[in-house]
């Protein structure tokens, strides 16, 4: 299509959607990836040839059957069978079975030597020949990893080009269908990532030894631009609003035709624009596996040494955050659930304020005047303090008696004695003052590691409301609002939703591939082994939560 085309095609009100969609898919304007097939054929070709093809896993793999592969976020997967584009046979150390190609990163160098980088010694009846050979075959190899970090570097800002000007500058045009609101929604900060990484590729190229690119010192580049990787969070915060959103849209015809419009347009690739959003979330995965084999490849010695090795430890942090972000927002659906599951609840919801659930529970509350106790359920979320009855016959149901708000208390440790305020012996207690009314609660556990626990977590909420603060993070009314909604549903059926997996045919040895596509918008990001979530194992001892 000449210049100029996709502006006027798209917003020209005599022609509808589906006409435009119509007469861009008869003219033939398909596309697909540019480097998909070669590469797929280069892999198969090793692997016929008898080498031994490897991966890096991008994201732990959840087994969802006994013919899918599980695996970790920075485990090695042999690659067996790469036929399929979405979908490759492979093993890893507990098995073998079908994995989303998406999941993983092919190593840039295949036959790798050993870990030390240091060339063996020669022995009696040896020469030194071989030191310069081993040197030089780990100059190659760095060369290597250079050039794939330069590469998908560049195949990533036409990507982020693709999508500005494919998709964000018509959707602009489109006032009649869409509002500033719903592009923040679905496209987030996307156009200031591209910003951003075009400053850095250029910083990347200017580092380039075009002569003796195992000279590169492109360590220096990423500390550069540490800071600016921070808006990835961002978008990664607001990505599974997109997803909402889009899946929305896509239910109205028009929106179809409107969005592969401009895929066409653009001559993107045959995915679709959800498919496209989830590659900056993809990206900044890549960033510390690339920067830790560059590391590995890279001689104690070498000037780009201890920039590569700072610069390794910066990313590994930007995706931390990252991830502990993600975390907290995949546990917004869980606290809905809970909230839900709790009888007589009052005032707003759990999620206006709170997302995260820092420690839980049984204490005895003594009341005033008549120094009364009485046994609850204490739920220390950030913000705060929910408490609940037992049901007397169905100890597996809870009553809502009550909240406390953790920004107005003060927490005070109480000795053991007599306590001077209700007048009755005490043990293994703390106070829980109300600056704004004066109100104290008295609370006490039956041992005194239970109380030494309570205390540290109280702690641990106010540290948890600080980070929040200093980091900006926060629950859009978006994202509470599905929550909610996911819950009731929920409830309403009695069950937990149905988790969709893929169907198999029953093979021996390579069974049919799954018919669904790789679910890749719940993902764990960056950090390999990352400690679990703490939401379960607090309360997954508690009867409620089996309902």
């Amino acid at each position: 299509m000449p210049d100029g085309t996709l502006d006027t095609v798209c917003t020209d009100e005599t022609g509808s959607e589906e006409d435009l969609y119509e007469e861009l898919h008869n003219s033939g304007h398909h596309y697909s990836h540019p480097r998909g097939g070669g590469e797929q054929l280069a892999i198969n070709e090793l692997i016929s040839d008898g080498s031994v093809v490897c991966a890096e896993a991008l994201w732990d793999h959840v087994t969802m059957d006994d013919q899918e592969l599980g695996f970790k976020a920075g485990d090695v997967v042999e690659v067996m069978d790469a036929t399929n584009r979405e979908w490759w046979w492979g093993r890893v150390a507990d098995g073998e079975g079908w994995f989303p190609a998406s999941f993983v990163r092919l190593r840039v160098n295949q036959d790798e030597p050993a870990d030390d980088y240091e060339a063996p010694r020669a022995g009696a009846g040896e020469t030194n020949d071989s030191l310069p050979e081993a040197q030089s075959c780990k100059d190659q190899m760095r060369t290597n990893v250079i050039n794939e970090i330069l590469s998908t570097e560049r195949d990533y800002i036409k990507h982020l080009r693709d999508i500005c000007e494919g998709y964000v500058r018509q959707c602009r045009k489109r006032e009649d269908m869409f509002s500033e609101e719903q592009l923040r929604t679905i496209f987030g900060n996307i156009e200031d990532i591209y910003r951003c990484q075009k400053a850095f590729v250029k910083a990347l190229e200017q580092k380039f030894n075009t002569e003796r690119p195992h000279l590169s010192e492109l360590g220096a580049c990423f500390l550069e631009h540490q800071a600016d990787f921070q808006i990835y969070s961002e978008y990664c915060n607001n990505h599974p609003n997109a997803c909402v959103e889009l899946s929305r849209l896509t239910k109205l015809s028009k929106y179809v035709y409107f969005f592969e419009a401009c895929r066409l347009l653009q001559r993107m690739i045959d995915i679709s624009l959800d498919g496209f959003l989830l590659t900056p979330v993809q990206k900044i995965c890549k960033y510390p596996l690339q920067l830790a084999e560059l590391l590995k490849y890279t001689h104690p010695q070498h000037r780009d040494f201890k920039n590569v090795e700072a610069a390794l430890h910066a990313m590994k942090n930007v995706a931390q955050l990252i991830n502990e972000r993600k975390r907290r927002l995949e546990n917004i659906d869980k606290i809905a659930q809970w909230q839900s599951s709790i009888e007589d609840w009052e005032g707003e919801d759990l999620l206006v304020r709170s997302s995260e659930l820092i420690y839980s529970g049984e204490l005895t509350r003594v009341t005033q005047p008549q120094a009364k106790s009485q046994q609850r359920m204490f739920f220390l979320f950030d913000r705060q303090l929910i408490y609940c009855k037992k049901d007397l016959l169905r100890r597996d149901v809870l009553y809502y008696k009550g909240r406390l708000d953790m920004d107005d208390l003060e927490v005070v440790d109480v000795e053991d004695g007599k306590d001077r305020d209700l007048h009755v012996s005490v043990k293994n207690a703390f106070r829980l003052y109300c600056g704004a009314t004066g109100d104290s609660h008295l609370l006490c556990a039956r041992k005194p590691e239970q109380k030494q626990r309570w205390l540290k977590a109280f702690a641990r909420e106010r540290e948890q409301v600080r980070l929040d603060q200093e980091t900006g993070f926060s629950i859009t009314e978006l994202q509470r609002k599905q929550a909610m909604l996911n819950a009731s549903k929920q409830q309403a059926t009695g069950k937990p939703k149905a988790v969709g997996r893929p169907g198999y045919l029953t093979r021996h040895k390579h069974p049919s591939l799954p018919a669904s596509r790789p679910q890749q918008q719940v993902l764990v990001l960056a950090e390999p082994r990352r400690k679990p979530s703490n939401f379960w194992h607090s309360i997954s001892r508690l009867a409620p939560f089996r309902k």
